[in-house]
C-alpha cells in the first residue's frame, strides 16, 4: 500500500489521500478505515470524516465499490491488478475543531500534523506488508517522525502496524533537540502555532531535564525497546494538555503559548507549561515499555474494526501515570515540592470525584469503550488513571514495607518486561492477561496478594484507610478539610524521612 497526501484546498482543511495497492488479485478487494486508535480505547468512527470516496484500476477507470459497513468498503476488481482509491479526509476533530494528539491537521502554509490512523486505510490481507507514505509539502520543510525517509518527502514503514503508529510533524519552522542516552538517539521536536519555540521551552533545560528522566526509566527496565525516540510537541494557543504513545514516538500537545511582560518590563516565561511539558513527556516515554511492547493480551495485535475490550488498563495507564511523576522525582527533575503537588493532583481527582463510585478498577477498564474518556453518570466508574496509580503506590509502598526496598513495583514491572517485551514481526510476541501481572505481582510479593486486588483492583470498597496505613510509612497522611476537599499533610518525623529518601532511590 502506496499513499500520498495533499492539500488542493488551501484553507479547507481537507487532505487528499490517495492509496494505491499493487499486486491485486481475485474478484473483490476490501477496504477497511480504522475505527479507533492506539492509546484511546473508545471508537472514534473516522470514516465520518471520509467524502469523495471513489476507486479507480490501472487505467485510471472508474471499479464499481459499495460501503459494507460504516468504514468497509467491497470494490469489484474487474480483474484489475492494480487498485487507486481516492478520497478527501476533513483534518480537525469534528464538534470544537480543536487539535488534540490523537488527530490531524494539514494548512499548505503552516506545518501538517498526520496520524496516518485517522486516515489511512488498508486493504485486508496486506496489513503486514510495507508501505510508503508521500507527503506533497513544501520543499525545504523538515518532517519529525519514528519512521525511516525514502527521500525529503517520503516515509517508509514496515507494515500497516508500523505506519499507523508514526504519527508525523512537517513544517518548515520545526525546531529539534537532540540528546543520547545509552546509544538511544532522542529528538525533543517543538512546534509552534506561532512558528516560533515558545518562550518557556529553554533547549539546554530540556536537554538537561529530559536526559535524566530518560536515564532513570532505561535504568529501571535495563534497556530500551527501540533504537531512537521522538517527542513530538505541538503548542497551542489555547490551554491543552494531551499525550499519545507510540511504538519510537509520542505527539505532546500543550497551551497555552503564552509570553507575558512584568511591570519592569521583562519576559514572563511560561513555567507551568514547561512543567506539563516535563509531567506529559515522563508519562509518555514509560508507554514506550508499558503498552507499546508489554501489551494485554486482547490487544495483541490491535484489531482496528472493533472495540478491543480488556479489564487492565490499570496497569497499562495507572502504573504508568504513577512512574510518570516518580520517575520526575527519582531523576532529580522534581524536588519533593513538585512530586507532592503532582500527587495531590491525583488524589484529589479521585478521591473527590470518584471516591464512592460503583465501578472497580477491572470494570471501569472494560467501560472505557463505553465513556470512558467523560464523566458519565454521577459515581458510575473511576479513572483508570488516577485509581489506578494510587493502586499503583499502594502496592509499591507494601513491597518496600515488606522487604525493607530490596522488592518494589519497579521488580514487578521487570518481570513484565522480560516475559513480555519480546516481539515477533514488528508485534509482541505475547500479550499479558490480568491473571498474568496477578501471578507476577504475587511472585514478587511472595503471597498471593488476595487482599489488595479484592480491595483495590476488583473491588469498590473505599480505600483511604488502606492508602493511609501505606503513606505512614513515608510520613504522609490523606485527609479531608471542613469543604470536604483533599488535604495532604506530613506527619513523619527521622525514621519517615528516611523511608522517604529511600522511595527515591
Amino acid at each position: 500500500m502506496q499513499y500520498t497526501l495533499s492539500v488542493a484546498e488551501p484553507g479547507s482543511h481537507y487532505i487528499n489521500v490517495t492509496c494505491r495497492i499493487d499486486d491485486v488479485t481475485g474478484d473483490m478487494l476490501e477496504l477497511q478505515l480504522p475505527a479507533w486508535r492506539p492509546g484511546r480505547y473508545e471508537l472514534q468512527h473516522f470514516a465520518k470524516n471520509v467524502r469523495s470516496f471513489a476507486v479507480f484500476d490501472e487505467h485510471d477507470q472508474p471499479l464499481s465499490h459499495r460501503k459494507v459497513t460504516k468504514d468497509r468498503w467491497q470494490v469489484q476488481t474487474s480483474g484489475a491488478t492494480s487498485v487507486q482509491v481516492r478520497y478527501d479526509y476533513f483534518a480537525l476533530v469534528a464538534g470544537d475543531h480543536k487539535l488534540d494528539a490523537g488527530s490531524s491537521y494539514a494548512n499548505s502554509t503552516h506545518f501538517w500534523y498526520i496520524n496516518p490512523v485517522n486516515l489511512c486505510l488498508y486493504a485486508e490481507g496486506r496489513l503486514h506488508e510495507a508501505c510508503t507514505l508521500a507527503l506533497d509539502i513544501p520543499d525545504g520543510w523538515r518532517i519529525a517522525c519514528g519512521l525511516s525517509q525514502k527521500d525529503d518527502k517520503t516515509l517508509i514503514a514496515s507494515d500497516y502496524y508500523a505506519l499507523v503508529d508514526s504519527p508525523l510533524i512537517a513544517s518548515g519552522t520545526l525546531q529539534a533537540i537532540r540528546y543520547v542516552v545509552q546509544e538511544v538517539a532522542v529528538t525533543v521536536w517543538v512546534q509552534g502555532w506561532n512558528y516560533r519555540m515558545p518562550p518557556a521551552f529553554d533547549p539546554a533545560q530540556i536537554t538537561a531535564d529530559f536526559t535524566r528522566f530518560t536515564e532513570a526509566q532505561i535504568k529501571l527496565f535495563g534497556d530500551f525497546p527501540e533504537k531512537e525516540y521522538h517527542f513530538l510537541t505541538l503548542v497551542l494557543p489555547v490551554p491543552y494538555y494531551h499525550g499519545v504513545e507510540h511504538r519510537n514516538s509520542t505527539v505532546l500537545v500543550l497551551g497555552p503559548e503564552l509570553e507575558g511582560l512584568a511591570a519592569d518590563g521583562t519576559t514572563i516565561e511560561g513555567a507551568g507549561l514547561y512543567t506539563d511539558l516535563l509531567g506529559v513527556a515522563s508519562h509518555e516515554l514509560f508507554h514506550a515499555w508499558n503498552i507499546c511492547r508489554i501489551r494485554p493480551a486482547e490487544l495483541t495485535p490491535y484489531d482496528f474494526t472493533r472495540e478491543n475490550y480488556f479489564t487492565t488498563c490499570f496497569v497499562a495507564e495507572g502504573i504508568t501515570t504513577y512512574y510518570g511523576d516518580l520517575m520526575l522525582r527519582r531523576s532529580g527533575v522534581f524536588d519533593d515540592a513538585a512530586y507532592l503537588k503532582e500527587l495531590l493532583v491525583i488524589l484529589k481527582r479521585h478521591f473527590e470525584q470518584a471516591g464512592r463510585a460503583s465501578l472497580s478498577l477491572t470494570e471501569s477498564s472494560w467501560d472505557l469503550w463505553l465513556d470512558g474518556y467523560v464523566r458519565g453518570a454521577p459515581d458510575r466508574k473511576v479513572s483508570v488513571y488516577h485509581k489506578g496509580a494510587i493502586a499503583s503506590l499502594i502496592l509499591d509502598l507494601y513491597l518496600r514495607r515488606k522487604f525493607n526496598h530490596k522488592r518494589s513495583l519497579d521488580d514487578v514491572m521487570r518481570l513484565l518486561w522480560q516475559r513480555f517485551g519480546p516481539i515477533e514481526n514488528g508485534q509482541p510476541a505475547r500479550g499479558y492477561t490480568y491473571d498474568d501481572y496477578r501471578a507476577i505481582a504475587a511472585e514478587v510479593a511472595d503471597e498471593p496478594l488476595d487482599w489488595y486486588f479484592d480491595s483495590c483492583i476488583t473491588g469498590n470498597v473505599p480505600i483511604e484507610p488502606l492508602l493511609n496505613d501505606y503513606l505512614a510509612f513515608i510520613g504522609l497522611s490523606m485527609s479531608y478539610d471542613d469543604a470536604g476537599l483533599v488535604v495532604l499533610e506530613w506527619i513523619g518525623r527521622e525514621r519517615e524521612r528516611m523511608e522517604w529518601e529511600r522511595w527515591f532511590a
